[in-house]
């Protein structure tokens, strides 16, 4: 209820004291300087779609990496000095999975070019 009260108040106060300076410039649509062209509502191809998200899986896969790198060290060296391939292993099995994917997405022509 407070979360809810206090949106509802600043959104109040916003309306009544906040500045109300409008112009034809900040009234337009767009602020690249260009008239649009056609209707804002047209359509996208569905593989428009499904590439869009393709790469926020591949890219977002890709970020999980960093913290990998970040923490190799403690994932390869045990408490005793002994040097193992666990943190490798993981990667390894991480980057195999993406491979797997990736095949998968080719071989069903989703990211291919038309």
């Amino acid at each position: 209820m407070f979360a809810v009260g206090f949106t509802l108040l600043f959104t109040a106060l916003g309306m009544l004291i906040g500045p109300k300076r409008t112009n034809p410039i900040k009234a337009s649509p767009f602020e690249c300087g260009m008239d649009p062209i056609g209707s804002p509502r047209g359509r996208y191809s569905v593989k428009f779609y499904q590439i869009a998200i393709l790469f926020l899986v591949f890219d977002i896969e890709a970020a999980f990496m960093y913290p990998w790198a970040i923490k190799y060290k403690e994932l390869s060296v045990l408490a005793d000095g002994q040097i193992i391939l666990f943190g490798f292993g993981e990667m390894l099995m991480f980057v195999a999975v993406l491979g797997v994917a990736l095949t998968y997405v080719w071989r069903k022509k989703a990211i291919g070019w038309d």
